[in-house]
């Protein structure tokens, strides 16, 4: 395990967080079921995460590993996505047969988050160059810690059934399953402070 120091990110290292987000999400199920052309994928994977995950930066809540070999965006208690750009976005740049799914599967989604002031983990990614070094664990535990802190309960959904065990890891209980369609299945997640 390699130590790695956590930065918080300036409006100036975007780029590059959005960067290694689009690197760590390549292969995420969900993420590709959405996107699944690579150009698409490519093109519009950016704009996603600002929008759904963008707010951090602005509360100085988006951190990233020393060289920008991971990143965590943290939307802080009563801070939540632009909606309104991820449904323009979405109405853009999914295929007409989809949107249907995909809004459900928003709405269920929307239906599993706490209704009491909580932190919500919009993304967390590794660049696969670098993972299994620590670095996903170092960029949960910085903001958990806050959590705990606080005494706030932290949220996140799992697109990615394989990353289940490492949020347990960390304290985070399944709530339940989001599937609509061809979907494949999104797990939301609640951790209580410690």
């Amino acid at each position: 395990m390699t130590t790695a120091r956590i930065n918080i990110a300036t409006k100036s290292g975007e780029g590059q967080i959005v960067d290694v987000l689009v690197m760590a999400f390549s292969a995420d199920p969900a993420v590709r079921w959405l996107y699944p052309d690579p150009h698409q994928y490519l093109t519009n994977f950016p704009d996603l995460v600002r929008a759904y995950g963008g707010k951090a930066f602005e509360q100085d809540t988006a951190y990233y590993v020393d060289g920008f070999s991971g990143a965590a965006l943290w939307l802080p208690p009563d801070v939540h996505p632009d909606e309104e750009a991820l449904g323009a976005l979405l109405q853009q740049t999914v295929s007409e047969g989809d949107r249907e799914e995909v809004f459900a599967v928003l709405e269920q989604m929307g239906s599993y988050h706490p209704s009491e002031p909580h932190w919500f983990l919009p993304f967390i990614g590794v660049d696969p160059a670098h993972q299994r070094k620590g670095y996903g664990s170092a960029l949960l535990k910085h903001t958990l810690m806050q959590c705990d802190r606080e005494n706030k309960l932290a949220y996140l959904d799992s697109t990615n059934p394989v990353n289940i065990s490492f949020y347990k890891q960390h304290g985070f209980e399944l709530l339940g399953e989001v599937q609509v369609g061809a979907s494949p299945p999104i797990h939301p997640m609640l951790r209580k402070p410690r």
